[in-house]
């Protein structure tokens, strides 16, 4: 058995070896680094996404602030003219009132009745 050493003392045929073990690291550490870029990068499109719905979300409540605004002015004005109305005579609009609870009234004891 004869064992040829080379110039740092290492034997001729572990060198083969040790490279080939470092090699097996490298190859890992770029698989590692590889599955760690991709996943970056689909956590960066992913944030770039969110982004983007937090934009369309706060023009959406925008818009949604202006439309209650408007309403809430529509409504103000609605309950104005029912101010005025309900200061009109009082006669006329509790006998509306009435015929219209006779109308209910009638209407509940048909459909009953057809039961």
């Amino acid at each position: 058995l004869t064992v040829v050493f080379t110039g740092d003392g290492a034997a001729a045929g572990s060198y083969g070896y040790t490279n080939s073990g470092y090699s097996v690291y490298e190859e890992e550490n770029d698989r590692l680094t590889e599955s760690l870029r991709s996943k970056v990068s689909a956590i960066k499109s992913l944030s770039i996404e969110i982004g983007t719905e937090v934009k369309n979300q706060n023009k959406m409540l925008a818009e949604m602030e202006n439309d209650f605004d408007s309403t809430g002015g529509l409504l103000g004005a609605t309950m104005g003219r029912l101010r005025t109305l309900s200061r009109g005579s009082q006669t006329k609009l509790l006998c509306y009132m009435m015929l219209f609870s006779l109308f209910v009234f009638f209407v509940i004891y048909w459909i009953i009745k057809l039961r």
